[in-house]
């Protein structure tokens, strides 16, 4: 594994593609540390790091992240890189004190603005809509499936999502199940159970979940969890081999993109003169 780099990465969020982008990053010998929710509303919890924030610790494709306070045991952790520092932070308040050089806003709100600007840190990297180049973030990662998928975006924002899920089976939105009302998700289900067309998956403040095709729950957001109306809960692939943990391929050229972006930065900035004395 690379040399540990002084420059300290924060991420918002633990998604699978923020998970990607962290894992990349670590694996490149960056401090890395994520930011996340006290309840991660995260549907494909085996390929992401937002798991430790629940279990205390998650793995993903060979590195572990580990759920810690701020504080000592951050520092300590974040020194001996033998795994990702995941802080519970909501709101992100910790990240002013942790004055990271790079933040990558890996939340992924698709049709919301992001709440991100670019005086948070020397050089803020916004994942896919929402974010206007030289706003919200300096550069933006396009994260639609397609060519320019991974792109650094310079100037101008990402591609509006389209709400369209890839075809799995010769399925695409009938394999998602959305809240039909606000409450608290229950369910007796976890990734990897095999399910039927027709069969009862939960429920939401008494309103039941049936599921409209057969296969494998290849994501569900975690048993208790209160949701919004309209938010995904669970994705059912319906292939017979489903893949149900690691780094997606599309994930991977996100994180590729993230990387890219950085050293690009980090040489730009290399090649700037120093400030004069006084600001002149």
């Amino acid at each position: 594994m690379p040399t540990p780099h002084r420059l300290l990465v924060a991420i918002k969020g633990g998604g699978d593609l923020a998970s990607a982008v962290a894992h990349r990053l670590f694996r490149d010998g960056r401090a890395v540390v994520i930011v996340e929710e006290a309840e991660p509303r995260v549907v494909r919890r085996r390929m992401a790091f937002a798991q430790a924030v629940f279990d205390g610790e998650a793995t993903v494709e060979g590195v572990r992240a580990v759920r810690t306070d701020a504080g000592p045991a951050f520092a300590r952790l974040l020194q001996s890189r033998k795994a990702i520092p995941v802080l519970v932070d909501p709101g992100g308040a910790s990240i002013p004190g942790l004055k990271p050089t790079v933040l990558v806003d890996a939340r992924m709100r698709k049709k919301e603005r992001s709440d991100s600007t670019v005086a948070e840190a020397p050089f803020v990297i916004g994942l896919g809509p929402g974010f206007l180049a030289g706003r919200e973030a300096h550069v933006v990662i396009e994260t639609a499936r397609g060519p320019d998928l991974g792109t650094v975006i310079t100037q101008g924002e990402a591609l509006p999502y389209d709400g369209k899920p890839v075809n799995l089976g010769g399925f695409t939105t009938e394999r998602y199940l959305y809240a039909p009302t606000g409450g608290v998700f229950r369910t007796p289900l976890d990734i990897g159970a095999r399910v039927r067309a027709g069969e009862t998956l939960g429920e939401v403040a008494g309103a039941l979940l049936v599921a409209t095709v057969g296969g494998t729950i290849r994501g569900i957001l975690k048993d208790g969890i209160r949701v919004r109306q309209g938010q995904k809960l669970l994705d059912i692939d319906p292939r017979e081999e489903p893949v149900l943990t690691g780094i997606s391929q599309k994930a991977q050229a996100i994180a590729a993109g993230v990387a890219a972006a950085i050293a690009a930065w980090e040489t730009s900035a290399a090649r700037r003169p120093p400030a004069k004395e006084g600001g002149r």
